[in-house]
């Protein structure tokens, strides 16, 4: 028996010598392909096998395998799985892909996270790689196209301008139509000057269930922004830079200078015909600075292409992020340098950030996150009407040259000919010698503590902050005709704001067999204070104090100054169940009081209620094997909108000074009656929705139906005169919004080798007003400017809607009689009698189509912007088109101008305006198609090999080029730079109504990302 045993022992001994011989050690290297950083503890398992290990912190693995060889699979939490054959090799580095599903299990909402299957509101998410797919220097640049029913209108080519974001529709007339801004759990002021490098990823509340947590502040939506911090990976050092070259798109087609001179000349000999008792004018070319003997004009100025240039941005960005399962750190630096297209517009702007996170016990965390904004500008004007370059580029004639040859510049009244031009400086002289200066610093942060009370128990208090100082400087010299001579101006600005909030609040999870709770309960605190104060001053004997003396001018303004603050106390709670992974219900209420409403409304309460049911959970659809998963959800709510000056309840004094006896003396009066009933919009908002994935989440589809209608509109209501006033801000009328959203993304090919994924979303919205009162009067409320109020506000119809006269012609010569009997002539434009809806500036619909293809380490995307159901009121045809003779216009003046021999034309006949005055009014002449495609973005990139990259010390590096603006394809009709713009960008109804607008550029880039 012994013997048999010790032959037993032999024979095992043996075999497992031999077993061991055969097999071989394989190691290698697991990275991540978003960051290029190493991924520790992925799984590294030998398929078929219980054989398996783990990667180090470095990444790294080392494993036993057969001589034979086999497959290894490496799986990592939020990560798609990957196997890998090993043959012959002793070494098998891995690059993981991100696992879109996975990492959206879990959303950031109002106060927490929650998991996605979870959500039964509306919720859009953008990763940071979405947002900076495109370079921008606005945080708000790469949410265009994003995330469906949401609207990002960039409305002007600056570095400096800040896009207007609508989320589901306008509902509102007089308060501002803005989301709320939360970063970081911190509401944050001027959102434009955020460093996108930044942001790690962006929610949208886009419903009553998901945004009524922010209650009355929530009726615009709501926008989440999460910003980088430090990592549990080891160490990351990085960087991150561009260089951008931009440049003017397209030109506005002009009259040059033998054009533009032969109109000057065919005006006056039409001028008898206008003003018959008037003196004729004679037309000459004369002036030796300007013609030749000839009378030809010695110049032929582009002003479109002096007044631009080649804009060359830079960005760089650094960080370094560091951590360990109990602490982490994160330290951001940014320095951009943006210029914009037009001469002398830049913004440089340094950011810092740092984030420290720690876990000194398991029942207690910490985190601090400090962010500093220093910004220099030189912001552009992008309302009104005025002298202002991005005017004057298009009307300066262009006989006149930027400076003439003994080195003055040049303007509209250096010419000896009689031709009466309207006075303006050139543009190039505005552009470099007027001087406007923002210095904006932010300081933002905020710190929290948050205390395990028990597994599922948690309390979280935490103090934010966010706090701007801003200074204007701008000095025009005394040589800017009709700007600021002959006395030159100087103006100096200063502002300050100061928010913070304090929050307070418990968050409940658990996991009871098929029931999980997730709950919320708190309270918060906030106030803003703000003032600011200036100085106006003129009348300067020379340029050289500008600014930095406004005591030496002889005019000088009365300063000013004014004070503002606002607090918000609030009470909030929900409540979210699931049973069995497939029902949920979800509460939502929120309590808020508010200063700036009235005595006997200071609190509101806004309750909602979302209800989701997970359908492929259930038994008749659990054999279907292509369905991932199919989703319903319902949402009602109620939010409101607090953006109103602070006092408007309250009957507020204003003061100054009168003439008594000789001397000046102080006064005030009471301009405001006062209103304790005040209190804010209210909308409802009603959301049914459906999520779907299938084919094994290939393909991925979301709809949503919603109809929201904001009430108690703050308007003016009209009083008895013998009150004294003319009118009281109340709560009255109602604006609704109902539309759809889809948004579908497939991966069309997915395999080792090539990936197409398309992205497409199209958002239709339909604005209409529903009351205006108790009579339901139409409304003008402005802009104010050629033939009164520009648009209306009627009932059933959108907001934004334009309101002029129908352009039914040109008068013929054969309506001699019926024009004499208007008051015109044949040539002049023939018009309605009343005036009537043109159009309106929202679009029913807007969307994108985004398409990224990936072929070994290539990358390339191609994102194409669309708009219909919109009009343009191009009001600059007051100037360029509808007048001629005192300045530059558009080429249609004297191509398509009115002659007996060309009768059939909408554009009037040639006249001087100097001398036989003008024919313009708003009518639909002015107004056009607005709809457009663009080609928004095309980038091409290329990921190196991780491998190969580690011998250098990297780990990831990415280089790419790409063209931004590429093309717009709209309508003939259409003469602007832009189809997307607006001179009243403070006004609610001044979407898509421009006097003139800063060009878009088209944009190259060449950039690169690298880590190690």
């Amino acid at each position: 028996m012994k013997r048999k045993r010790l032959l037993i022992l032999l024979f095992a001994l043996a075999f497992s010598a031999t077993a061991y011989a055969q097999n071989r050690t394989v190691s290698g290297k697991v990275t991540g392909s978003d960051d290029g950083l190493p991924l520790p503890q992925v799984s590294v398992l030998l398929k078929g096998t219980t054989t398996g290990v783990p990667t180090n912190l470095d990444g790294k693995y080392r494993i036993s395998v057969p001589e034979a060889g086999g497959t290894l699979v490496f799986s990592f939490l939020g990560y798609v799985t990957q196997e890998v054959e090993i043959g012959n090799r002793t070494e098998v580095n891995v690059v993981l892909e991100p696992d879109v599903t996975s990492l959206s299990e879990v959303v950031v909402v109002g106060y927490g996270t929650t998991r996605k299957s979870d959500l039964t509101g509306a919720v859009g998410l953008v990763s940071s790689d979405d947002l900076l797919r495109a370079p921008v220097n606005n945080s708000l640049q790469g949410l265009r196209g994003r995330v469906a029913g949401v609207n990002v209108f960039l409305n002007s080519g600056s570095p400096t301008g800040s896009p207007r974001i609508v989320i589901r529709g306008v509902g509102t007339i007089n308060s501002s139509s803005n989301p709320l801004y939360v970063v970081d759990g911190v509401v944050m002021d001027q959102i434009q000057f955020l460093n996108p490098n930044d942001i790690e990823h962006m929610e949208v509340l886009k419903d009553a269930s998901s945004a009524a947590i922010y209650g009355a502040r929530g009726a615009n939506g709501v926008v989440l922004i999460t910003t980088k911090r430090g990592t549990e990976k080891g160490t990351s050092i990085g960087y991150e830079g561009f260089v951008s070259v931009g440049k003017l798109r397209k030109k506005m087609k002009l009259l040059n200078a033998r054009e533009w001179l032969e109109v000057v000349k065919t005006g006056m000999k039409n001028t008898p015909k206008y003003r018959p008792n008037d003196p004729k004018p004679v037309f000459t070319a004369e002036d030796p600075n300007l013609f030749d003997a000839n009378g030809n004009p010695l110049y032929d100025t582009d002003w479109q292409e002096e007044a631009t240039r080649v804009a060359i941005s830079t960005n760089h960005q650094f960080s370094m992020q560091s951590g360990s399962a109990n602490s982490s750190l994160g330290a951001f630096l940014n320095y951009s340098h943006m210029e914009g297209i037009m001469l002398n517009n830049r913004l440089e702007r340094i950011s810092g950030k740092i984030a420290y996170d720690v876990k000194p016990k398991e029942w207690l965390s910490l985190g601090i996150n400090l962010m500093v904004n220093d910004i220099k500008d030189t912001e552009f004007e992008e309302g009104g009407g005025g002298q202002v370059p991005r005017r004057t580029m298009i009307e300066m004639p262009p006989i006149f040259p930027v400076k003439f040859p003994d080195g003055t510049w040049s303007n509209s009244h250096k010419i000896k000919d009689k031709y009466n031009l309207e006075a303006m400086a050139n543009p190039v002289h505005v552009l470099k010698t007027q001087e406007r200066f923002w210095r904006r610093n932010q300081l933002f942060g905020n710190a929290f503590a948050e205390f395990t009370i028990l597994p599922q128990l948690k309390f979280r208090t935490q103090f934010g902050f966010d706090k701007h100082i801003r200074e204007r400087k701008e000095y025009s010299p005394k040589d800017l005709i009709n700007i600021s001579a002959p006395n030159g101006r100087a103006i100096i600005l200063n502002q300050r704001t100061s928010y913070w909030q304090q929050e307070n609040y418990l968050t409940y999870n658990e996991e009871l067999g098929e029931h999980r709770i997730n709950a919320m309960l708190g309270l918060s605190w906030q106030q803003q204070t703000g003032g600011q104060s200036g100085i106006y001053t003129s009348g300067f004997s020379d340029d050289f104090f500008k600014y930095n003396n406004v005591g030496a001018a002889n005019n000088p303004g009365a300063p000013w100054s004014n004070y503002w603050d606002w607090t918000l106390n609030s009470y909030f709670l929900r409540g979210g169940y699931t049973f069995k992974d497939k029902y949920m219900l979800t509460l939502t209420g929120r309590i808020d009081g508010s200063s700036r409403f009235g005595e006997n409304n200071k609190y509101g309460f806004f309750p909602s209620a979302g209800l989701g049911w997970i359908l492929s959970e259930e038994s008749f659809l659990a054999n279907v094997e292509k369905l991932n998963q199919l989703k319903l959800r319902a949402s009602y709510g109620l939010t409101g909108n607090t953006e109103i000056p602070s006092y408007s309840s309250l009957a507020t004094v204003s003061s100054g000074t009168v003439l008594v006896n000789g001397s000046r003396v102080s006064a005030s009066q009471v301009n405001r009656l006062a209103n304790p009933d005040l209190e804010w919009e209210k909308t409802s908002q009603f959301d049914i929705g459906l999520n779907l994935m299938a084919f094994d989440s290939r393909l991925r589809l979301e709809f949503d139906y919603y109809y929201k209608k904001t009430t108690d509109l703050l308007l003016d209501r009209p009083v008895p005169f013998s009150t004294g006033f003319t009118s009281v801000r109340d709560n009255i009328g109602a604006v609704s919004n109902r539309g759809v959203e889809l948004m579908i993304a497939a991966d069309v090919i997915r395999n080792q080798h090539f990936e197409w994924e398309s992205v497409f979303n199209i958002n239709y919205n339909k604005n209409r007003i529903e009351s205006l009162g108790e009579n339901d009067e139409d409304i003008e409320p402005g802009p104010w400017w050629v033939s009164g109020s520009q648009t209306i506000l009627r009932v059933g119809e959108s907001l934004s809607s334009f309101w002029g006269f129908e352009r039914l012609g040109t008068w013929g010569t054969d309506e001699a009689a019926e024009a004499a009997a208007v008051g015109a002539v044949p040539g002049e434009a023939k018009r309605s009698k009343e005036r009537k809806i043109l159009g309106k500036g929202l679009p029913d619909f807007s969307g994108s189509w985004v398409n990224t293809f990936r072929y070994g380490h290539w990358d390339f995307t191609a994102d194409l912007q669309f708009v219909a159901g919109v009009e343009i009121m191009q009001q600059f045809y007051h100037s360029v088109e509808d007048r001629s003779g005192i300045a530059n216009g558009l080429a249609s003046i004297l191509h398509r101008g009115w002659t007996e021999k060309n009768q059939n034309t909408p554009v009037q006949e040639i006249r001087n305006q100097s001398y036989a005055g003008q024919n313009s009014h708003v009518d639909s002449r002015w107004v056009v198609d607005g709809s457009y495609i663009r080609g928004n973005l095309f980038a091409l990139g290329y990921t190196f090999n991780p491998e190969r990259l580690g011998r250098a010390g990297l780990n990831y590096l990415r280089l790419y080029v790409t063209l931004e603006n590429a093309f717009v394809i709209h309508s003939k009709d259409f003469q602007g730079y832009d189809p997307e713009a607006t001179s009243w960008g403070g006004n609610q109804w001044g979407q898509n109504i421009f006097f003139f607008q800063y060009p878009k550029p088209t944009t190259f880039t060449f950039g690169l990302s690298l880590k190690f």
